[in-house]
């Protein structure tokens, strides 16, 4: 009788245990997403799921930039979040998708209408936060950052103590103006180091951006999207040349999924965006693909996050399904 009961209580555990993992999510997106909670995340899902992680790169005040892969498929996308600090929102939605993504595949679950068993012949990596300086700014931990700097940064500020405008990096340069497709034409202004919009003296100047670009020639994605915010449209047109036709139909799919606008860029639009450096380096298709209602200067409330996750949550399959097709017709 006592084994009997042993038997049962053993079980009720491994059930009681199943569960939970099912109801109690690792990634909380009811909160501002720190550099701290990106770290403390991407253990817990490596220590439930095994996730392959690694470390890209350095920011110039020694934050890691992380990439991590779901799947053990040949046949890559890339997935980026959080080029700008005020835009941390993208690194919540990145993590998210990875927990359901990496979920459902353990639990052999579809995602939607798509099945996991994609993930045998592409894998997902993600990029969860190139910017962790610029976040760690714009959330206000300033007191994080070496006390000569502070000062600096409050002038890069324009003397303002509220940082949540921030968008540059920890040392004032706009990650999304440092890539060479189009820098050149990119406008001088500022000319200096500044919470947004300086685009740095050359390209691949700065240290997360060598990282990314790195990363990206060493696993030669098949296609690749930059998450931002704000303003629900999709940017995916940029010197796109003969592939116009097929990248507009992988953007059109995503749109439909998102309910986001396709962005039409001006004839004599100007570059140095990753998506930009992307399509034109590789001539495969790459998109931005900006979250949330449009707002100026800040990050997004945390109020809209849970209808762009709904607007969001089958992308990454779904661009996974699409990398597997176009491999297919090589």
């Amino acid at each position: 009788m006592k084994k009997i009961i042993c038997s049962l209580v053993v079980m009720l555990i491994v059930v009681t245990t199943a569960f939970a993992e099912q109801i109690q999510p690792i990634v909380e997106t009811n909160q501002p997403y720190t550099y701290q909670l990106l770290q403390k995340d991407l253990w817990q899902l490596r220590a439930n799921y095994q996730l392959e992680i690694e470390t890209i790169g350095q920011t110039h005040f020694g934050r890691k930039v992380y990439a991590f892969r779901i799947g053990n498929g040949p046949q890559n996308v890339l997935l980026i979040g959080s080029h700008h600090g005020r835009e941390w929102i993208t690194s919540s939605l990145l993590m998210k998708m990875a927990e359901d993504y990496l979920s459902a595949k353990k639990h052999n679950q579809l995602i939607g209408e798509y099945s996991t068993a994609i993930f045998n012949d592409v894998s997902l990596w993600v990029v969860p936060m190139l910017n962790p300086d610029g976040v760690t700014i714009q959330q206000g931990f300033i007191d994080k950052f070496p006390y000569f700097h502070r000062k600096r940064l409050t002038m890069m500020n324009e003397n303002l103590a509220d940082f949540t405008r921030w968008k540059a990096n920890g040392v004032g340069v706009d990650l999304n103006r440092q890539y060479p497709a189009g820098w050149e034409e990119l406008p001088e202004k500022p000319r200096f180091h500044s919470y947004q919009f300086f685009k740095g003296k050359r390209p691949i100047e700065a240290k997360e951006i060598r990282a990314i670009v790195q990363f990206t020639e060493r696993i030669q994605p098949e296609m690749a999207i930059a998450y931002h915010s704000s303003g629900q449209e999709i940017y995916w047109n940029y010197r796109n040349g003969d592939n116009i036709e097929r990248d507009r139909k992988i953007a059109e799919g995503v749109s439909q999924l998102t309910g986001y606008k396709l962005g039409d860029p001006p004839k004599k639009a100007v570059g140095g965006g990753f998506t930009d450096w992307f399509i034109t380096t590789y001539q495969k298709p790459a998109m931005t693909i900006e979250i949330c209602p449009l707002v100026e200067e800040t990050s997004p409330p945390l109020s809209t996050f849970e209808a762009e996750w709904n607007s969001n949550q089958f992308v990454g399959i779904y661009l996974a399904y699409q990398a597997k097709e176009l491999f297919l017709k090589k």
